[in-house]
């Protein structure tokens, strides 16, 4: 696999805080806030039989047409999951620029794994699912993407900030005509390859004026992987808006109750010692209502509800009246889109990245409430990818990857230390060795004489080693810039392998990758990200 595409793709779970990664390695404590671990076969057999018991024929059709399936698949495969009584795998995101970090496209392909493993464990349709998060109001999170340049530089592409306070879910803001420029610039500083003109089409015909960010990044992901038989669906489709609305309105009358349920499973995971990953706010209904200042929490207030941003008060009625007039105006906060999304589908799994293996904890009794057993939180697969060019440097100084984690400025400080030559090194160990054994006899002379000079001696010990420190330093400097050279591409491969000092999964997009590979790139992942819960990686 490496040899054809003269790469190396790491594989391994992805780091993440102390929650998420006892959850990997099963330990009780973490495991009491989940409803079963990933890695036992077992989890997903009984989470099969819970789903049975809530979804007929009818539910499964239903939950069937609010999903968008590649025609590459092909209706029959959605026949089959109707009639057979199949089941999904999700998985999903905030809607990226040009799809955004590589993660993303992990996320899926994971799923896309665990959906096949699935379908021949219990032997019946098992069909992965992509939920695009297209209610999302955070613009600055979704706004940009990163890639490596031709000039061997890190390129932000940006849609810039969006002008005043008002903040609607993504799914309402059409890409404006500068969006053309952005996309042209961020194909230009990718390479022409025999790969790339098929990828450079397929960004200009799905970047383009007068679409939605949501709907960009859909076509994207449907081209690169609808293929292999990735479904999606999308926050905002009206079909699963209504499939949805009853969940959401019974959040609006019981928030008192969830409230005080996911207060004492939060007052649970705290005093286990874990952190919140999501903070709950007082009052604070599991809802967004469109307003005057865009997607708004809801919070109680006086026997109706205040939207937090602009302060319009509202009324129950009031609000089933603004979602009678517009269905995709009332949408679930972090926390209730899990349960909406297992409502509405029949979800054995859902692959999660780190901080949601966090937030999945939080709410095992809040889908409990809605008569709803938590899915089985499986993790998606992490990835690094090191090109031979990158391999080579890292060869010449004999590190791994994950030594480039570190500040360069740390690495490259270790690396000429060891470069000091030999006989200098010795001469400067002397030096040290001398001036301490000097300064220990001056010390024992002094003693008798005056056991006041003790600090003076102290004084000058310190001094000395101060001025050798400082003298091994400037040594250093000497060697890095007769490595001048050697630094500045070990610098270059950090670049590419912990871009920023974050994961390159957390920043780079794929089409960096695509431009140079092509579709190989994809079947790689494929094929390194297999699954078999028989044998599942080391955390």
């Amino acid at each position: 696999m490496a040899e054809p595409l003269n790469l190396e793709i790491n594989v391994a779970w992805p780091s993440g805080g102390p929650l998420a990664m006892d959850y990997l390695a099963g330990a009780p404590k973490a495991l009491s806030f989940y409803a079963s671990h990933f890695a036992d076969p077992d989890a997903y057999h009984a989470k099969a039989v819970e789903v049975d018991s809530r979804f007929d024929r009818d539910a499964r059709r239903r939950a069937a047409e609010a999903i968008r399936i590649p025609a590459d698949v092909g209706g029959s495969r959605l026949d089959r999951f109707v009639d057979e009584g199949g089941y999904m795998v999700t998985t999903g995101q905030q809607p990226g620029l040009f799809s955004g970090p590589l993660y993303s496209v992990y996320k899926a392909v994971t799923a896309l794994r665990l959906a096949n493993h699935l379908e021949e464990r219990l032997g019946k349709p098992v069909l992965p699912v992509f939920w695009v998060g297209s209610e999302d109001h955070d613009w600055q999170e979704v706004n940009h993407a990163y890639v490596v340049g031709t000039d061997n530089d890190l390129l932000l592409s940006s849609l810039g900030d969006r002008p005043g306070d008002v903040h609607p879910s993504v799914s309402r803001i059409p890409l404006g005509e500068s969006v053309a420029d952005v996309r042209d610039t961020f194909v230009a500083a990718l390479p022409r390859t025999d790969f790339s003109e098929p990828y450079a089409a397929l960004l200009e015909e799905a970047v383009t004026p007068g679409v939605t960010l949501p709907e960009s990044f859909h076509r994207i992901l449907e081209e690169l992987l609808g293929p292999a038989g990735l479904c999606f669906t999308d926050a905002a489709d009206p079909v699963l808006k209504s499939a949805s609305a009853g969940i959401l309105d019974q959040e609006l009358t019981r928030s008192s109750e969830t409230e005080s349920i996911l207060a004492a499973t939060a007052h649970r995971l705290e005093a286990a010692g874990y952190g919140l990953q999501v903070a709950l706010m007082e009052g604070g209904v599991n809802l967004f209502l469109e307003g005057a200042a865009g997607r708004e929490r809801l919070y109680r207030d006086s026997g109706g509800f205040r939207l937090h941003a602009s302060g319009e008060v509202l009324d129950l009625d009031g609000i089933r009246a603004r979602v009678t007039e517009d269905p995709g105006s009332l949408s679930p906060n972090v926390l209730l889109r899990p349960v909406v999304e297992s409502a509405v589908f029949p979800t054995l799994s859902y692959v999660a990245g780190p901080g949601e293996i966090a937030y999945f904890a939080q709410i095992r009794e809040f889908f409990e409430a809605f008569s709803i057993r938590m899915p089985v939180v499986h993790p998606r697969h992490g990835a690094t990818v090191v090109e031979s060019k990158v391999r080579k440097v890292l060869d010449k100084f004999g590190l791994q990857p994950d030594a480039l984690a570190r500040p360069f400025h740390e690495v490259a400080g270790e690396i000429a230390r060891e470069e000091i030559p030999e006989d200098v090194r010795r001469a400067l160990g002397a030096l040290r060795g001398a001036v301490g054994k000097g300064v220990g006899d001056l010390q024992s002379a002094v003693k008798a004489l005056d056991p006041t000079l003790k600090g003076p001696v102290q004084h000058v010990r310190a001094q000395a080693f101060a001025a050798l420190d400082e003298l091994e330093r400037k040594v250093v400097q000497a060697v890095k810039r007769e490595s001048e050279i050697a630094l500045a591409q070990l610098e270059k491969a950090q670049l590419h392998l912990y871009p920023g000092g974050k994961p390159q999964e957390r920043v780079l997009n794929v089409f960096y990758y695509l431009f140079r590979y092509g579709g190989a790139f994809l079947d790689a992942l494929h094929d390194r990200f297999a699954l078999n819960l028989d044998r599942l990686p080391d955390v």
